[in-house]
């Protein structure tokens, strides 16, 4: 099956959305009790977690966590975004610089200003979009972003979307309710397929659709640790109570430059690896034996690949054993989870 297929469908009676493409499984979201990142609380504070600058506060769906609580007291109330899902046992992650997020627009309360994503490198389209905003608004009473899919959307498409962000952000900024509460929802998988996957694509929504088109099977496949690699190379990604490990392993190559060839192309397919299987935190990766005169070309594929992803990871730098390091953000609950 080749093309950009989004299916939206149901697994174990949770919304679901897959996006495949060439036949291959590239990313998947599936819904889950915590709740998701974007939601937006009015939280109350609780207490302060002395030598961590933070603050524990109250919300709906119990303790969240605030770093850089800098004049806050408890009892005060403010706004906050959950940024990513908590480990097991800890408070729910949060900041103060809510967003709101749509399929062309974000609108940025403590960042004022117009800007048109790099992206989009068309000097006149770029002013075309910009010339969307002046005429959609009389003046600008917050930040916005216009995201790289403004590209080859219908400039009343655009309109719509920054009117209907700019209401719900004066909506939420004006609430002058007290106490805890859920101000937003974050987006569930099918709105934020609609959201964050705007390429062009054949768009599935039969019920059953995950089974028909390889999606059951695809995620079966992920229940093993073995990611496949290009040259007969394979890697082992597998999480553990304080980080996930990453083997990777030559294959059948016994040639001088084969743990090279390996340690490249895990570099091009650990993001998308760490992405389906919901995987975050501490990532260590076990490379195959390379010359140390290799590292620098391996760290700039390795980077390249984590740019393009849709989740944050930051390459850290390399341990005396030679293992590399990375940070990625909990963007997701692991995929052994959700199918729990």
């Amino acid at each position: 099956m080749k093309g950009r297929t989004i299916i939206l469908d149901h697994l174990n009676g949770r919304e679901a959305a897959a996006l495949m493409l060439d036949g291959q499984l590239e990313d998947l979201l599936i819904a889950c009790d915590a709740p998701a990142p974007g939601t937006i609380y009015r939280a109350v504070a609780d207490r302060p977690v002395k030598g961590q600058g933070g603050m524990f506060l109250k919300t709906p769906d119990g303790n969240a966590f605030l770093r850089q609580i800098k004049g806050m007291a408890p009892g005060d109330e403010l706004l906050v975004q959950v940024t990513g899902y908590a480990d097991e046992g800890k408070a729910i992650p949060v900041t103060h610089r809510v967003l709101f997020k749509s399929r062309y627009v974000i609108v940025t309360p403590n960042a004022p200003g117009i800007n048109v994503s790099r992206s989009i490198r068309d000097e006149d389209r770029r002013e075309e979009i910009l010339a969307v905003v002046h005429d959609t608004i009389d003046t600008v009473p917050h930040g916005i972003i216009l995201r790289s899919s403004c590209a080859a959307a219908d400039d009343k498409d655009i309109a719509d979307d920054l009117i209907s962000m700019l209401a719900l952000a004066d909506q939420v900024l004006n609430d002058d309710g007290k106490g805890p509460e859920t101000l937003v929802e974050g987006d569930e998988p099918h709105l934020l397929a609609w959201r964050d996957w705007v390429e062009p694509a054949e768009v599935v929504t039969d019920e059953g659709s995950f089974e028909t088109h390889g999606v059951l099977d695809a995620i079966d496949a992920l229940s093993s640790p073995r990611v496949e690699l290009s040259g007969g190379a394979f890697a082992y990604v597998e999480p553990t109570r304080a980080l996930v490990a990453v083997d990777v392993n030559t294959g059948n190559d016994t040639s001088m430059s084969a743990g090279t060839k390996a340690n490249f192309a895990v570099a091009k397919a650990l993001p998308r690896a760490l992405r389906l299987r919901g995987l975050g935190g501490q990532i260590v990766l076990d490379l195959a034996p390379m010359p140390k005169k290799d590292r620098r070309g391996f760290e700039s594929a390795l980077k390249a690949a984590l740019r393009a992803d849709s989740i944050e990871t930051t390459f850290v730098g390399w341990t005396p054993l030679g293992h590399a390091e990375l940070q990625r953000k909990r963007a997701r609950l692991p995929l052994t989870e959700l199918l729990n």
